[in-house]
C-alpha cells in the first residue's frame, strides 16, 4: 500500500496511505486533503487538481502528458513540477510520493 505526502499550503504535511491503482486525486478526495478541488472527477477536464511534485519524484511519476500540459496552462502556479493529480496512477514505485498543494488552490 503505498503512502502519499501532501503539503498542505499552509506548510503542515498530510501523510496518507492509498490503494495501489488509485489516483492521488482519487485518495486525496476521499481523505478531504485541501485544495484538491477535482471538481471534473478525474476526467482530466479541469486543472483543480493541480499539484507539484517534490524534485526528487520528478522521474519517477514522470512528466505531464500533452492533454495535461495544455489542462496545466490553466492552472495557477504552475512550474516544471506540476502535475495533475488524477492523471498519477499510484504504483509500488510511488510509496512515499510527496508532493505540495498549490497555495492558489488552497481556500
Amino acid at each position: 500500500m503505498p503512502a502519499i505526502h501532501f503539503i498542505l499550503a499552509d506548510g503542515t504535511r498530510r501523510s496518507l496511505d492509498a490503494q495501489e491503482g488509485w489516483t492521488v486525486m482519487e485518495v486525496a478526495r476521499e481523505a478531504g486533503v485541501p485544495g484538491i478541488l477535482a471538481e471534473c472527477g478525474g476526467g482530466a477536464l479541469c486543472a483543480t487538481c493541480h499539484v507539484h511534485l517534490e524534485p526528487e519524484w520528478l522521474p519517477i511519476a514522470g512528466g505531464a502528458t500533452e492533454t495535461e500540459d495544455m489542462l496545466l496552462e490553466l492552472a495557477p502556479g504552475r512550474d516544471g513540477a506540476s502535475r495533475l493529480s488524477c492523471q498519477i496512477v499510484l504504483t509500488p514505485a510511488l510509496d512515499g510520493l510527496t508532493l505540495r498543494v498549490p497555495e492558489e488552490q488552497a481556500s
